[in-house]
């Protein structure tokens, strides 16, 4: 992923609805515009894996929440639009789903790493999210089959909570979908 334009002029939603419908991800953080080509069969593999495995989770636990994927906005201010590949809307905040978007944190956002967004997921996503307060931050990265989880504590930092590993056989859990496992071999296969 890189920036489509340098400049020192900050771009708004306004300017985000007029970019081409082109099949590339356009994408603003901090007012900057940000072009992805679309993602490898491997990349697109996975987010149907988790896509099915949180929505059947979503089926299995009704009013726990509600799960979308991309191409779908998630509008954190007129400076701040990003479209993650996968979101998790939990029931206490149905209210941030919109018609066109979703405007607000998600309870969790899901990035699956390529090698053109690695660096922006990383960092300028990442510090995204934590300003925005988005509660638990997955990415997923399909060359070392690892998954990293951020989420935010009492204190309301966002650090580094796990780093599991397709290959030692771990497990994803997460507090915010109570009994939700995922096996990250089965994820990785």
């Amino acid at each position: 992923m890189h920036p489509a334009q340098r400049s020192d002029t900050r771009l708004t939603y306004d300017d985000f609805l007029l970019f081409p419908d082109d099949g590339h991800r356009h994408e603003l953080i901090d007012g900057e515009h940000y072009v992805t080509p679309s993602p490898s069969t491997r990349h697109q593999r996975l987010v149907v894996r988790l896509a099915t495995v949180l929505a059947s989770y979503a089926e299995a636990h009704p009013g726990s929440g509600e799960v979308f994927v991309a191409p779908f906005d998630v509008v954190f201010s007129d400076f701040d639009v990003v479209e993650p590949d996968l979101l998790f809307i939990a029931a206490d905040q149905q209210d941030i789903v919109t018609e066109m978007h979703v405007r607000g944190a998600p309870a969790l956002v899901v990035e699956v790493l390529s090698p053109g967004t690695r660096r922006v997921d990383e960092k300028s996503k990442y510090r995204l999210f934590d300003r925005a307060g988005v509660r638990e931050y997955w990415l997923v990265d399909p060359e070392l089959d690892i998954v990293k989880v951020f989420r935010r504590d009492p204190s309301g930092a966002f650090p580094r909570v796990a780093e599991l590993a397709g290959e030692a056989g771990d497990t994803l859990t997460t507090p915010l979908l109570p009994a939700f496992s995922l096996s990250l071999t089965s994820l990785f296969r």
